[in-house]
């Protein structure tokens, strides 16, 4: 077992039972789409998104089981976030996710994007299916949030003008988005108070940022076998992060490479080594623990249970990540 599945134990036979969900959800009347589908979710994803919207219902939910519309919360969670994958690689021009081919790379960017919509709109149609509008709201306010972190990104490349506040927004915006609502969403389903549901909002939205940042601190000191890309490819993209951002305030001269796009020859590998020369990464690292300790904290208004300690224990699994 992978240490990031075995945070996973009070929910184990709940994610077993969603994987074998999401491929009869897609459904086989068109071959092309079941394909790419299967292909998605057998790509053997971490399942983190769907594991805090189970776990987080599990521990709301502490005198009973959990419901059938908790379990399509969690699918639908992992539906929206494949999707938006299977986008992004379209706009990334990425090859390879998770070791294995992109969808776009296997069946063509024209099948890639329409798979991605077709996952979006079966999600919105199993959410209305939920029967609770505020759930249907914060799960549609994602939906455009990922549109937004996207362009915004886009607008942004190589932009070494912009601030930590920007990069956190968009964080948010790609990334913790998902994770904040659909959390909030768990907590609505089990019909707790409101002080609760806006703690479980912002564990969500707090856990998601610091797990945004130290996907991009791994940028910088992961190996391509791990991270399944190139090292510094984000960079590369003029995609500026955490580490970056800081690393522009202590090294001038990386702003001339970033500015001229790396045009040219050995451009990059400079870029790469200010940053490592920089304290760059180390500033990243504290805003990731200061934002996982942020987490933790509203946590404290659930009883303790298994499924408690776990969400704990995710929390600091995505800091243990760069260690």
């Amino acid at each position: 077992m992978t240490p990031a599945t075995s945070l996973f134990t009070p929910v184990e036979a709940d994610l077993r039972l969603l994987a074998d969900n999401l491929k009869q959800l897609v459904g086989n009347r068109h071959p092309i789409l079941f394909a790419a589908a299967e292909h998605l979710f057998g790509a053997g994803g971490k399942r983190i998104r769907p594991a805090i919207v189970l776990l987080i219902s599990r521990a709301t939910m502490l005198e009973q089981d959990i419901t059938p519309r908790h379990r399509r919360l969690a699918e639908i969670t992992e539906m929206i976030h494949t999707a938006s994958l299977v986008h992004d690689d379209v706009v990334d021009e990425s090859d390879v996710r998770r070791g294995v081919p992109t969808v776009h790379s296997l069946f063509g960017n024209r099948i890639a994007i329409l798979a991605g919509d077709f996952l979006f709109a079966q999600s919105s149609w199993y959410l209305a299916n939920l029967d609770n509008l505020e759930v249907v709201k914060l799960l549609s306010e994602v939906i455009m949030d990922l549109a937004t972190g996207e362009i915004q990104q886009g607008l942004n490349r190589f932009d070494a003008g912009i601030s930590i506040e920007t990069y956190i927004e968009k964080s948010y915006y790609k990334t913790a988005s998902l994770i904040a609502n659909s959390s909030k969403a768990a907590g609505l389903l089990s019909e707790v108070s409101r002080e609760t549901v806006e703690h479980l909002y912002s564990y969500g939205r707090h856990f998601g940022i610091a797990f945004q940042i130290v996907d991009d601190i791994l940028d910088f000191t992961s190996t391509t076998d791990t991270l399944g890309k190139p090292v510094g490819s984000d960079l590369k993209s003029g995609n500026l992060t955490a580490p970056v951002l800081f690393a522009l305030a202590e090294k001038p001269s990386l702003e001339v490479l970033i500015e001229r796009e790396f045009a040219q020859e050995g451009d990059l590998e400079q870029a790469l080594a200010l940053i490592q020369d920089s304290q760059g990464i180390q500033q990243a690292r504290e805003l990731a623990a200061h934002h996982a300790k942020l987490a933790i904290e509203h946590l404290a208004v659930l009883p303790f249970s298994e499924s408690h300690q776990a969400l704990i224990n995710i929390a600091e699994y995505t800091l243990s990540r760069l260690y």
